[in-house]
């Protein structure tokens, strides 16, 4: 595994946000929900998230969910995801979100 320098680190954008939104994404190559994150002063992010075998819409909505969010728009499909919804894959190769073990203001930076 390369090793990366804490400035490298440092230009990574990491916030906290909630799920305002989901939607069905049946457009997507492999199965995937559309989700509108609220960021606080950041505002609001759009992001596709493969996390359909292990959340229904209704378990995402108002979850605070980590995300990067400074990478380029990216199209995936006909939606145009803005921010990283960050997970962690199991032994089954299933993404579990990453979140905060205390309700936090939308938009706090991870560090």
């Amino acid at each position: 595994m390369n090793t990366i320098e804490w400035s490298d680190f440092e230009k990574i954008d990491i916030r906290v946000g909630t799920i305002i939104e989901v939607n069905d994404f049946p457009k997507a190559k492999k199965p995937a929900f559309q989700l509108k994150i609220d960021f606080g002063n950041l505002g609001f992010k759009n992001s596709s998230a493969q996390i359909t075998q292990l959340y229904t819409k209704d378990e995402l909505i108002n979850r605070q969910v980590i995300a990067v969010v400074n990478f380029a728009p990216k199209q995936i499909a006909n939606f145009i995801s803005e921010c990283l919804v960050l997970g962690i894959y199991n032994s089954e190769n299933k993404v579990i979100l990453l979140s905060s073990d205390q309700k936090v203001e939308n938009g706090l930076k991870i560090g």
